[in-house]
């Protein structure tokens, strides 16, 4: 592991030690950012992704005043070359997060996420009422040249209060999934993400 990488990685378990939070720019590079926007489900994503629900397995529902994007899971096995480097960098922050922060992270799912222009995600926590295998959220952004104007904060709440996040290309988020309750503010453009979440179990069995 590069200097680079492991001072990111330093960061993020300090982060969530510290805060529960930690924000990382620069998790993917510029280049490794075009390659996953280019993919030709990205380019033609509202068309091939599906309307992501609320709830999970039998109780899922479809609620555009509660959420409005579109999600396509990716099979960590099976995933695109540009996305390989990703899924990578996320192994190794499992296995350096087990380690010095005495986890018992296992495995991760992910999915290629698109919020269409003016939609977003009301206020929620990651973890399932019935299911807490969910113990990390991880968003890295894929947004080039994103504007404070062009809205789509990531709203964190805090005990003190709340935190916005803008979600700028290369952007790691990664925090408590049982802990954070968070939404997703409109955007004045579509507004790309890998969305996930680090699990105490196989995904294959837990999911």
């Amino acid at each position: 592991m590069d200097g680079k990488l492991l001072s990111r990685f330093e960061e993020i378990a300090d982060g969530l030690a510290n805060e529960g939070i930690a924000i990382i720019d620069g998790f993917l590079s510029p280049d490794e950012v075009l390659s996953i926007h280019s993919l030709d489900e990205f380019k033609n994503g509202l068309k091939r992704f599906r309307q992501s629900g609320i709830g999970k397995h039998h109780g899922k529902q479809i609620n555009e005043s509660i959420r409005g994007d579109y999600i396509q899971w990716i099979d960590r096995y099976s995933a695109w070359p540009p996305l390989q480097c990703y899924i990578d960098r996320l192994d190794q922050l499992t296995n350096f997060l087990n380690q010095s922060l005495f986890l018992s992270l296992k495995d991760f799912e992910i999915h290629l996420t698109i919020f269409p222009k003016g939609s977003f995600y009301k206020r929620h926590l990651d973890q399932f009422k019935r299911d807490d295998h969910r113990k990390l959220s991880v968003i890295c952004y894929l947004n080039d040249n994103w504007k404070e104007d062009d809205g789509g904060q990531l709203r964190v709440y805090f005990p003190a209060g709340s935190k916005d996040y803008f979600p700028i290309a290369g952007r790691l988020v990664c925090f408590r999934s049982d802990l954070l309750e968070h939404e997703v503010l409109p955007a004045t453009r579509d507004r790309l993400s890998i969305t996930g979440w680090l699990l105490d179990v196989s995904a294959a069995t837990g999911f």
